[in-house]
């Protein structure tokens, strides 16, 4: 059995105050990361963290993110999946990297989400709505409605997960480091040639989308 990551976060701003408005909750953003230290962390987000509405498939990176929004709030559960599932999420993952720029937040499904009806536009989703679809392609989660009507709410609802963290960024920061620091190399997967294993070994450990 092999895990997948969810972060929860909350950040400050007057975009992230209307969105909390709306679904009730603090935690107003999700990311999916294939490793528990975030080094392969990916969401529908913000390009410049001080831009909310310049938006879109992003490689999620914790300690930029903290430097934007130090009083920024994380909350980190596992989704339990198999091999398979997470070998094809990775790919899936590799894929919406290489054509990141085509993808973008989808401003105007803001709107039939208030009036509860699902909608569609090619390669342009919500945070959530990005993670919902990915996770019911692949069966590791199900939602009981429409991709597109699924909030960080739901998410923070889920009855089936693991939390491992929740705190200040600045916490999950030094949490990582140190876990980073009790890792040998042989972790970051060089063979006994010093050379990088291949991609699919980036899944296990730690290695980053081409």
């Amino acid at each position: 059995m092999q895990k997948i990551y969810i972060a929860l976060v909350d950040t400050p701003g007057l975009f992230a105050w209307m969105i909390r408005r709306v679904i009730k909750i603090n935690y107003i953003h999700v990311v999916l990361s294939l490793d528990e230290e975030f080094t392969q962390a990916y969401s529908i987000g913000r390009r410049n963290p001080f831009l909310p509405l310049f938006a879109g498939f992003e490689r999620e990176d914790i300690y930029r993110i903290y430097r934007a929004f130090p009083t920024a709030r994380y909350k980190v559960y596992t989704i339990d999946c198999t091999q398979q599932q997470k070998e094809n999420i990775f790919f899936q993952l590799r894929e919406c990297y290489r054509q990141r720029f085509r993808y973008h937040y989808c401003i105007i499904g803001l709107f039939y989400l208030l009036a509860g009806k699902p909608f569609y536009q090619k390669r342009h989703y919500t945070c959530s709505s990005f993670l919902a679809r990915i996770l019911e392609e692949h069966h590791v989660l199900t939602f009981s409605k429409h991709f597109s009507l699924v909030t960080p709410r739901d998410f923070y609802e889920l009855e089936k997960q693991e939390v491992i963290f929740e705190g200040s960024l600045r916490e999950l920061c030094i949490q990582i480091d140190a876990q980073r620091l009790s890792h040998s190399w042989i972790h970051f997967g060089a063979d006994s040639t010093g050379q990088n294993c291949d991609e699919y070994s980036a899944l296990y450990y730690g290695g980053t989308l081409p």
